[in-house]
C-alpha cells in the first residue's frame, strides 16, 4: 500500500484556503483534465475551486487508481468520488452505455444528468425488494446506488446479472458501513465484482475494519489523508419510519425553507447536505465519542462557515480535553444566567396532553440507559448523573420506575412530583389517540375483570373439590368399609382354592402350598 499524498502536502492543500492561494487548484486545472460539460455544471453550481480532499483525490481516480481516502466530514468527499465516476463513464470505450452494463455501484445529480442515455436505480430500503427486481429486469440500469443490504440481496436473488462490465465501485461513509455490520454484504458485493475494477474508499474516520477492507478490497491502492498536526477532524469554517419518497420530500422541503430547526437523532448524522446550516446544537455527547465529528459535520461543509455547540454539566468538563486529543478543539463558553425557568411551562402542556407527557417519558428513559451505557464512563459517571433534576426537564410528574435507578439505588433529590393529578386521567389532545385509548382503557379492565371471576370460580372448583375428597374419606366408615373388606376377603380365598385344586391335581407339591397360602406360619 503507498501513499499517494505525503502529510506534507495535505497540511499545505489544507492550510490554502484562500480561495486565490496557488496551493488550491481550479478544477479546470486537474490533470488530467475534466471533461468540457463537467466544468460547465460546476461553473453552474457555484464550484470553482477543488477542497483539498478533491484536489487529492479526483486526479488518481481517473488515472486508473484505487484509492482510500480518509478526511473531515463535510471536506467534500462526495464530489471528489462523484466526478471521476462520471468522468470514467464518459471516457468509456462504449459510451453511451447499453441498459444492462452495469458502471457503478453508489450516487447523483446534478453532474451525473450530464450523461446521455445513462439510466440509474436506487436501491434502499423503504420499497418491496421484488419492485427494485422489476425494475432492474425491465428498464435495466447503468448506475446502482444502494445500502449494502438491498444490493446483496438483489445480487443474490438475481444471478442472472453480469457485472462483468463494472468499472468502478464506490463505498462511502466505509467506517460506518463496518460499524453497522455490513462487513458480510460488502465482501459478498466484491466478490461478484471482476477483479479489474476501479475502486474508492471513503471515510471520515479511520478504523482497523477499514484498513483490513482496503487491503481485501482494492488493488495497488493509493491512500489519502490529511496529516494529524495540521487538521482537526471537524472543518474548519441532521422522523425515522417513512419509505424513500417520503423522506426525500420532507429533506427538500427543509432545505428549501428559508429557516427552521430540525430535531433528530444520530440517524442525521451522516449523508446530509444541507447548505446554510448556522449552527449544530448537541443536547448530549453521544455514547460513541467518533459519532460527534459526523453529528458537528452538517455545518461549516464545503468550507463554509458554521458553528456547533455541545452542553456540559461541570463535572463533565474533561470531555473538552478528550475531544481536544482526538483533535477535536472546544471552546468554552458559559450559559447565560438570565434563561427563562421553563419547566412549569413543559409540566403544563404535559398535563394537557398525553403524547407530550409520554415522549417525555420516553425521552427520559432512553437518555437515563444511554447515559449509563456511555464509553467515556470515566467523565460521564451514571452515579454522578442529577436525575431527579433531569426527569424536571423533560416535564416529568411522578418519577417513573426505571430498574437501573432502583438497583443501583440512585438517589432522585432535585425532583418534586405534581400532587393531585391521576396519571391515567390525563388525555391525548388528539381526538382519535384519546378515544382508542378510552377503547383500550375499558378493554384492560374487562379483561382484569374476567380474570377475577376465572380465578374465583378456579377457587371455588379446587375448594369443592377438596372438600368431596375428604367427605369420600371420612365415608369409608360402616357398611361401604365392610363391603370393600368382604370383597377383598373373598379374592383371597378364591386364591386359596386354586391352589388347593392346582395340589390334588399335582400340580404344586404340599410344600409349595404351604409357602404360596402362608400355612407353614402356624406349623
Amino acid at each position: 500500500m503507498k501513499a499517494g499524498v505525503s502529510d506534507k502536502q495535505a497540511a499545505a492543500v489544507m492550510d490554502s484556503s484562500a480561495p486565490n492561494s496557488v496551493m488550491v487548484p481550479r478544477f479546470s486545472e486537474l490533470k488530467p483534465p475534466l471533461s468540457e460539460e463537467i466544468i460547465e455544471e460546476l461553473d453552474r453550481s457555484g464550484f470553482e475551486f477543488c477542497t483539498a480532499v478533491q484536489a487529492a483525490t479526483i486526479p488518481f481516480l481517473c488515472s486508473h487508481k484505487d484509492v482510500a481516502v480518509d478526511a473531515a466530514t463535510g471536506s467534500g468527499k462526495k464530489l471528489a468520488f462523484l466526478l471521476p465516476l462520471v468522468e470514467i463513464i464518459r471516457r468509456s470505450n462504449s459510451y453511451p452505455p447499453k441498459p444492462h452494463q452495469r458502471r457503478y455501484i453508489r450516487w447523483q445529480e446534478p453532474f451525473v444528468s450530464t450523461l446521455r442515455n445513462v439510466n440509474s436505480v436506487l436501491l434502499v430500503g423503504g420499497r418491496e425488494v421484488e419492485a427494485d427486481m422489476n425494475t432492474l429486469e425491465e428498464e435495466g440500469a447503468n448506475l446502482l446506488i444502494g445500502t449494502p443490504g438491498r444490493l446483496s440481496d438483489i445480487m443474490k436473488r438475481m444471478e442472472f446479472l453480469d457485472f462483468r462490465n463494472v468499472e468502478i465501485l464506490i463505498l462511502d461513509e466505509a467506517d460506518r458501513l463496518l460499524d453497522m455490520g455490513f462487513q458480510k454484504q460488502v465482501n459478498y458485493i466484491i466478490s461478484r465484482l471482476p477483479k479489474q475494477r476501479r475502486t474508492g474508499l471513503f471515510s471520515a474516520t479511520q478504523t482497523q475494519a477499514v484498513a483490513d477492507l482496503a487491503k481485501a478490497g482494492l488493488r495497488n491502492v493509493t491512500e489519502v489523508r490529511l496529516g494529524d498536526e495540521s487538521k482537526s477532524k471537524t472543518s474548519s469554517g441532521l422522523y425515522c419510519e417513512m419509505d424513500q419518497k417520503a423522506r426525500d420530500k420532507a429533506l427538500a422541503l427543509f432545505t428549501e425553507a428559508s429557516s427552521g430547526v430540525l430535531l433528530c437523532t444520530d440517524v442525521a448524522a451522516r449523508g446530509l447536505d444541507i447548505p446554510g446550516i448556522d449552527y449544530v446544537v448537541q443536547y448530549d455527547p453521544p455514547q460513541d465519542p467518533d459519532v460527534f465529528i459526523h453529528r458537528v459535520g452538517r455545518t461549516a461543509r464545503m468550507e463554509r462557515q458554521g458553528s456547533a455547540i455541545v452542553f456540559l454539566m461541570p463535572k463533565e468538563t474533561d470531555y473538552v480535553e478528550f475531544m481536544r486529543i482526538r483533535k477535536v478543539p472546544l471552546q468554552k463558553r458559559k450559559c447565560s444566567e438570565n434563561a427563562s425557568d421553563v419547566i412549569p411551562i413543559i409540566r403544563s402542556v404535559a398535563i394537557k396532553d398525553r403524547a407530550v407527557l409520554e415522549k417525555g417519558l420516553q425521552a427520559f428513559v432512553s437518555f437515563v440507559r444511554a447515559y449509563k451505557e456511555h464509553q467515556c464512563s470515566y467523565i460521564f459517571s451514571w452515579k454522578g448523573l442529577e436525575i431527579g433534576k433531569l426527569a424536571m426537564r423533560y416535564g416529568i410528574l411522578s418519577f417513573p420506575y426505571i430498574s437501573e435507578v432502583k438497583q443501583d439505588r440512585i438517589g432522585i433529590v432535585g425532583f418534586t412530583p405534581v400532587q393531585g393529578i391521576t396519571f391515567e386521567d390525563i388525555k391525548f389532545k388528539n381526538k382519535s389517540r384519546e378515544k382508542q385509548r378510552q377503547q383500550n382503557l375499558l378493554a384492560r379492565k374487562e379483561k382484569l375483570q374476567q380474570e377475577k371471576r376465572e380465578k374465583r370460580k378456579k377457587i371455588s372448583k379446587e375448594a369443592v373439590d377438596d372438600s368431596n375428597k375428604a367427605s369420600r374419606k371420612r365415608n369409608l366408615t360402616g357398611r361401604q368399609r365392610q363391603t370393600i373388606q368382604t370383597a377383598q376377603d373373598e379374592q383371597e380365598m378364591n386364591g386359596d382354592y386354586s391352589l388347593l385344586n392346582k395340589l390334588k391335581k399335582g400340580s404344586i407339591t404340599e410344600d409349595d402350598f404351604a409357602k404360596l397360602t402362608g400355612a407353614h406360619d402356624f406349623v
